[in-house]
This record gives C-alpha cells, structure tokens and sequence, in this order.
C-alpha cells in the first residue's frame, strides 16, 4: 500500500507531541474530494496548534495545517475533476479534519473553491488564511463605506501575516496605511509594502483611557484585547474598526463611550466558516488588488522538516510576513 509523509500531533496525558509519520488513504479522515497537498502555510493558528499554546486542536491525533492548494486526485463531488488545481482555507481543517501537513488530503468539496485563475498556488499559498482574512477585513470596511480620502487607516500586527498583507492591500487601494508593529527593524520593510507611517505597538498595547485622541478613521486588527480597546477609542467618528485575531488575548477591556459618543462601529471577521461566494470574491479581490512583487517581497518558502520550528517563531513573534510551506521539499 502506498503511503504518504504527514504531521501528526498526538496527546499522552497532559504531553503533546509532534512528530512525521507515514500514512495510507485508508487513514484519511471521510470526504469525497482527495487531494495531492503542494502547498501550504504557516498561519498563527498552525503555531498554536503545533507548540500546544492554544486550544486549537479539537481532535486527537491530528495532522494541523488550516489552509493548502493543490490538485485533485479523485472527486466525488459534482463540481470538482480530476486535475482540478483547488484552494481551501479554514472549515475545521487541522483542527477536527486532518489538515494540510501531509502529502495528500482527504475533505468535503463544499469546502474547496478552484484555484484563482493568474495564480500559481505557491502564490496562494503566500496568501492563505491570513491573507485571505485581510481582504475579508478590507472588504468589510468598504461595505461600511470607507474611502480612501476619509482618512488614514491603521493596521496592527503590522509585520504579521494579516497585517502585511492588509498594509499592501490597503496602499494599492489608495489609503494612507499607518502600520502598528513591535519590530522596529521592520519598518523599512512595512513602507516598501506601502505604509506611510509606522507606529510603535507599545503605543496601544497596555491599559488605555476610554476615549482618547482621534487618529485614525478606520482600522484592521488582528491583537485584540487592549491593543483592539485603545483602537477604537482613537478611531475618528463614524469610522470603523475590524477584528480578526487575538494575538494579544481575548479579552476586550473597553467601554462603550467610542461607540455612543463617536459612533463607532466594530465589524467581526470570520474566516473560517464565510461561504463560499464570500471566499470566492475574497480570492477575485486578492488578485485584483494584491501586488504580486510585493507578495513576493513579504513571504518565504520553507520545506516540510522546518514547519515545526517556524510554528514556533510564528506564536513567538520572530516572523516576518508569509511562510510558505512547500510540502514536497
């Protein structure tokens, strides 16, 4: 029977470990897409998963990895063919469905969309989760109405997956783009990307006042507890605030005086669940907007063996931009 190499996280007791292991497709979990995996990324989920950190792993044992592209194998499904080149991101993948660390990937159509068409899928892949949450947060601001002669729009994490990509997104689009990072080595970095002004995190991270200066009229977040409260008590009225990460903590220690007294609103980000025509215009939207130098610019590539030490770099804030992880090498 031929097998496959996978990352598989197992539990003893209170022990996680990690390991490769060699799999069959008799081993994959149910659905009626399978997959040859050529790609995949590293996502901040993926490092809570992989380093224990986080309360990811919703099943035992488990091959993590939330996103991949590749090319079908066999399909059951009405939509999809065999030599079709797909992309998933989210729907539980590494989390209670084996993911994306492993050769080949077993999953429900539903959850595929066709690779974007002017797109390699290591490009994709550059892309991934994070990415692909970007433009669901730059989508979500401009439903809300934001323009780009409203005011500046600031993004935190800036030097992180969504926020690098969020920044370039954003400074295509014509916003003035105020990037929030704790590297200052990499400010240079996040202007070549399109930011007009770098911030020093420390500036929103700790306990704020309630309502403070209006500085911004809009905002991507991906931190979350007082780095997301001090956002939006510094976001100008009638702007807009995005949330899609919790880097700093779950909590939200804020008041609502910014959102009665300045109108401010704050728009949830999810992911992992969108349909897939919100996926789908997500991905149209990426290609249109994305610069594909720049993409360039803010990723790198990575073999299977060093997924674990970079899932530990990313949970430890030593990563900068996109990990790309290809999956044969």
């Amino acid at each position: 029977m031929n097998t496959f190499k996978a990352l598989q996280i197992s539990k003893d007791g209170d022990q996680q470990l990690t390991e490769s292991v060699q799999l069959s497709r008799d081993d994959l979990m149910p659905g009626d897409v399978l997959v040859t995996v050529e790609y995949s990324t590293i996502n901040y989920k993926d490092g809570l998963a992989i380093t224990g950190k986080g309360p990811v792993v919703r099943k035992w044992p488990m091959i993590p990895g939330i996103d991949f592209a590749g090319t079908v194998i066999e399909s059951d499904h009405a939509e999809f063919s065999k030599g079709d080149a797909v992309v998933l991101n989210g729907w539980g993948v590494g989390e209670a469905h084996y993911g994306a660390y492993a050769e080949e990937a077993r999953v429900k159509g539903d959850w595929l969309i066709k690779k974007p068409e002017g797109m390699t899928a290591k490009q994709c892949m550059a892309v991934g989760t994070a990415g692909y949450t970007a433009m669901l947060s730059v989508l979500a601001l401009e439903r809300y109405g934001i323009t780009p002669e409203q005011g500046p729009v600031l993004v935190t994490g800036a030097s992180g997956g969504v926020g690098s990509v969020a920044v370039s997104i954003l400074a295509k689009l014509g916003y003035e783009v105020i990037a929030s990072t704790g590297r200052k080595e990499h400010a240079d970095f996040l202007r070549q990307l399109g930011a007009s002004e770098v911030i020093d995190r420390a500036e929103l991270s700790e306990k704020g006042r309630p309502m403070g200066k209006e500085r911004w009229r809009a905002a991507v977040d991906s931190i979350g507890s007082y780095t997301l409260a001090n956002v939006i008590a510094q976001t100008q009225y009638g702007g807009a605030v995005t949330s899609c990460g919790l880097a700093q903590g779950a909590d939200l220690p804020l008041t609502v005086m910014p959102f009665i007294l300045r109108g401010v609103s704050l728009l949830g980000i999810d992911s992992v669940m969108a349909a897939k025509e919100v996926r789908e215009q997500a991905w149209a939207r990426v290609q249109q907007d994305l610069d594909l130098e720049k993409l360039e610019l803010l990723s790198e590539t990575v073999g299977f063996d060093q997924i674990i030490e970079k899932a530990t770099d990313i949970v430890d804030g030593k990563i900068k931009g996109r990990v790309i992880v290809d999956i044969a090498k």
